[in-house]
């Protein structure tokens, strides 16, 4: 048999055996300047095709690079090619839910709970800024509840940004960070089994809908690691596609269920009050 067979689990190093000591001041400015452009890669996938009313079911224009795969109840789902891989995207027009009410839950922890049913651990452990933080996320659970080798545990290190825009468009920017500082970031013990970078990028895009302030259009971009190594290739863009229909679907049930408590509570508290002599 043939010693160049590095892919067994027992004879590789660990892809997280190296790790970068990063001072603080160096590790804002790298956060800060990733995700300055992850938010506006969003913006511009955001923009394509045109403003409000066209945003969704419009074709975009010829050069913009997005292709419209499906458009189905209000829903579009488009793909455009980055290098070797592809970036998708989803745009929805969510009625009776708010900007801010859809903002409350688009968020890192609240999105990986979605399509990671076996997240097992998320903390925030930097905060950079205000608005900027840095989350570990510790997925994988049980591993005998999974398919050896395709689901393993993995330790997940992103940025979330959260930013307001001039003109009221509310963004969060979600990626992975390096690999390299990620393991520098990890406690000893998580840094030796964190698997390499998942979210190339990630995020939404939140704009009010004019003359309805009750409504929005959400724009969700997600574009995965196809060498990150946690999942076969040929499932990386399968998986990318579903992502962009299942995440704002159960974010929206949250946002509407989270509504309709706080609607419930009022109505109960306003009972005592009307009991009160």
């Amino acid at each position: 048999m043939s010693s160049g067979g590095g892919s067994s689990p027992t004879s590789s190093p660990s892809v997280c055996s190296r790790s970068w000591s990063i001072s603080e001041d160096s590790l804002k400015r790298y956060v800060s300047y990733a995700s300055e452009s992850c938010i506006q890669e969003l913006l511009a996938a955001s923009d394509s095709g045109g403003g409000d009313g066209g945003i969704i079911g419009s074709n975009g224009s010829a050069d913009d690079g997005w292709k419209v795969l499906a458009y189905c109840n209000g829903v579009e789902i488009s793909k455009r090619r980055a290098g070797a891989a592809h970036v998708f995207r989803s745009r929805w027009l969510l009625h009776a839910v708010s900007p801010g009410k859809f903002m409350a839950v688009a968020n890192a922890v609240d999105a990986a709970k979605q399509w990671e049913s076996d997240l097992v651990d998320a903390r925030y452990i930097r905060e950079i800024g205000d608005e900027l933080s840095i989350i570990h996320l510790k997925l994988g659970g049980d591993a005998s509840k999974r398919t050896a080798g395709l689901f393993r545990r993995r330790d997940v290190v992103v940025y979330e940004r959260r930013q307001t825009m001039d003109d009221g468009t509310l963004v969060v920017a979600v990626a992975s960070l390096p690999k390299e500082i990620a393991a520098g970031l990890l406690p000893p013990g998580a840094a030796a089994s964190s698997g390499r970078g998942l979210l190339l990028q990630s995020g939404w895009v939140v704009e009010k809908l004019d003359g309805d302030p009750s409504c929005c259009v959400v724009t969700y971009v997600v574009q995965l690691d196809p060498g990150a190594g946690w999942l076969p290739r040929c499932f990386v863009s399968r998986l990318n596609s579903k992502l962009v229909i299942m995440i704002v679907a159960k974010l929206k049930k949250m946002a509407l269920a989270t509504m309709h408590s706080a609607a419930g509570a009022a109505g109960i508290a306003a009972d005592d009050d009307d009991e009160v002599p």
